[in-house]
């Protein structure tokens, strides 16, 4: 159950290109997170909050980690945040990926660029939670845009992808998948037209995707999420009931 909380920031630090990481101290969301959610943040000088995916979670520290992308002014201001200021967190947030009847064969974590973090924390809780084999797929722009590939190589096999093939290898996550065999579930978050292309090549296998959305309240009162389903009789809202789907239920 989400609620509203003043959280300290207790570290930040860019590990990429653009790319930010903050560890936010309180004791209810460090508590309370299940991997997939998502913390939603209000930026002073803003508005609207900042939906933000949770990459990691340490509970002796009583600490989340967000990672994010500086792309535009809310962003820009969030990573001039320093150690010991206060944020207005609401969290946390969303449906997360479903982790019941985990199976020991091989699990596939597919994410793109700011789509990764989520499926670290995810990684790390299938890892300890179950004997499977897991291959994480990782998509980045360039060399400059990788991080956190120690971090999944403690918990699984790690095959980084870059477009412009100056680290990892060349090409898209896509290009890949088909020498991976044996692959019971899969869990993928990135950039649609990415996780169009791995919902339909991996079509005949249980799949999750979890959507990253501009949302206005991020509880489900403002239907500004809302996303149709795959069958077009309804819709639903990517704060709520996701942002975790099965890959079948909702059109990208």
């Amino acid at each position: 159950m989400h609620q509203t909380v003043k959280a300290k920031v207790s570290s930040v630090k860019k590990i990429a290109k653009d790319t930010i990481t903050m560890d936010i101290q309180h004791e209810y969301l460090a508590n309370k997170t299940a991997p997939g959610q998502f913390l939603h943040i209000l930026i002073q000088g803003h508005t609207l909050r900042r939906p933000i995916s949770i990459a990691d979670v340490n509970k002796e520290d009583e600490t989340v980690t967000i990672i994010f992308k500086v792309i535009g002014e809310g962003t820009k201001r969030l990573a001039q945040y320093k150690q010991d200021d206060l944020l207005n967190v609401l969290g946390p947030n969303g449906k997360g990926f479903p982790t019941e009847d985990l199976t020991d064969e091989t699990m596939l974590l597919i994410g793109g660029g700011v789509g990764i973090p989520p499926l670290h924390y995810l990684g790390k809780h299938l890892a300890k939670n179950s004997e499977a084999n897991i291959v994480s797929i990782l998509g980045f722009q360039t060399k400059a845009h990788v991080f956190y590939e120690r971090e999944f190589q403690s918990f699984s096999k790690t095959i980084i992808m870059t477009n412009d093939g100056t680290y990892g290898e060349k090409g898209y996550v896509t290009d890949i998948l088909p020498s991976i065999e044996g692959v019971s579930r899969y869990y993928t978050c990135g950039p649609k037209p990415m996780m169009q292309a791995v919902t339909e090549q991996m079509s005949h296998i249980e799949g999750y995707i979890s959507i990253e959305e501009y949302m206005g309240c991020g509880i489900g009162a403002c239907f500004a999420c809302m996303i149709q389903t795959k069958d077009e009789k309804g819709y639903r809202k990517i704060c709520q009931d996701g942002p975790v789907f099965q890959a079948n239920e909702v059109k990208l």
